[in-house]
């Protein structure tokens, strides 16, 4: 099989996927924005390489896949994993006759009002939603939900551009920042309170073949805008719990409305008062690395796994469920430069036989702001073999472990 693949050195983990479908047999070409000499280890795994302006410009993408197309073999499936990449990979495809995911389904996927207005019409539950694009119309929304409300770009990924708002002052003020007073587009939510987390699969022609579920401590929106809390994602192993019956229900019905094929999915819930809510869907694996916790946790190379759906339609080897996994950031107690870190040695000797990774920037380095992520300054990942335990030692390191700046 022949597979075009987006971007295969940026993020660092897009080379995991390039390695994968090179070790299983695929012919691999790449497309990306780099010289193919800067592209460190991932250019080894590559037959052939493509480089263009940017990958999300849809007829420098065309024109590329046409070349590729031109010097053989033939292409079978161009593959994308980066949410900003997702639309611009299906419009190639359907330009160039490639199969796999259509333009209509990857804009499902991205456009939050489009994809929730499509599925409450299928009946799965999701919070009120409207594409708005003037402050009246923020207006009119509100006074339909009542505050507080949320404010998000229409197509983006985690918090990024994300505003709580609770009264008209908030609103105004958020209609100035996001754009929407300049005549922007964006996407209002009625706010649902309860538990965050996310379904992650990975389906072979419609069907989930690999299944992961974690959890947000807090929900993202607050981890993103408060520097004092250590936010932590975590991986149970206790996937196969009653309680979680309802979010695979859930997540299989969203997968066969959408049509989905073999692909990778990100879905995000809610579990609150007003029960469990759909959030929001990717078609591609989920951000900040969560996939190398799903490797470390299970004992397997789910890299490889997608591979061997994508190349084979079917996988060779199922997830241990031996431990769950976290990750834990830790932010930097100001903006500015690293002046350095409390507590890395005694938090080793205590739990160095649980630590998976960690990642502390040297001193000197300069502060990313807390909205930038989880992964943008320092962090730990972890994992256990009780979940319990887990959530205790991320819980210490977060108290324990200091960053700090001036």
């Amino acid at each position: 099989m022949h597979v075009a693949f987006v971007e295969p050195a940026f993020p660092h983990y897009q080379r995991q996927f390039v390695r994968s479908l090179k070790q299983v047999g695929a012919y691999v070409s790449g497309i990306g924005e780099r010289p193919r000499e800067a592209l460190g280890e991932a250019g080894q795994w590559l037959d052939h390489y493509e480089q263009v302006p940017s990958v999300c410009h849809v007829p420098s993408m065309v024109a590329a896949v046409q070349r590729i197309q031109k010097r053989g073999p033939w292409l079978d499936t161009i593959e994308a994993t980066i949410e900003a990449h997702i639309e611009a990979a299906a419009e190639t495809r359907e330009a160039r006759g490639v199969p796999g995911m259509t333009r209509e389904q990857a804009i499902l996927c991205r456009d939050k009002p489009k994809m929730k207005e499509f599925l409450r019409s299928r009946g799965i539950p999701c919070a009120a939603t409207k594409g708005v694009s003037s402050i009246a119309e923020l207006k009119e929304f509100v006074e339909q939900v009542g505050y507080p409300v949320i404010v998000k770009p229409r197509a983006g990924a985690g918090a990024s551009g994300t505003y709580r708002i609770d009264d008209e002052a908030e609103l105004m003020r958020v209609a100035v920042e996001c754009g929407l007073a300049d005549g922007a587009s964006v996407a209002a939510e009625e706010f649902v309170s309860g538990h965050e987390g996310f379904y992650d699969t990975m389906t072979i022609g419609g069907s989930v073949a690999l299944e992961f579920i974690s959890h947000y401590f807090p929900g993202v929106l607050k981890a993103m805008r408060t520097r004092w809390i250590s936010p932590q994602i975590i991986s149970t192993n206790r996937i196969g719990a009653a309680g979680y019956d309802e979010v695979k229900v859930m997540g299989a019905k969203v997968i066969r409305a959408l049509g989905l094929g073999t692909t990778a999915t990100h879905m995000e819930w809610f579990f609150g008062p007003k029960g469990l809510k759909f959030s929001e869907i990717g078609a591609r694996p989920p951000g900040v690395g969560q996939w190398d916790l799903y490797c470390a946790g299970n004992e397997f190379d789910l890299y490889r796994q997608w591979a061997m759906a994508i190349v084979h339609g079917r996988i060779d080897q199922q997830p241990s469920r031996r431990f769950s996994s976290g990750l834990i950031a830790l932010r930097p107690d100001r903006d500015g430069r690293i002046v350095g870190y409390e507590g890395v040695d005694a938090l080793q000797r205590e739990f160095g036989a649980a630590i998976i990774d960690a990642h502390f920037p040297a001193p000197g380095t300069r502060t990313q702001p807390v909205e930038a992520g989880y992964m943008a300054n320092a962090w730990v990942r972890v994992r256990h073999p009780d979940y319990d335990e887990l959530r205790r030692i991320l819980d210490a390191i977060g108290q324990r472990l200091k960053v700090t700046a001036q």
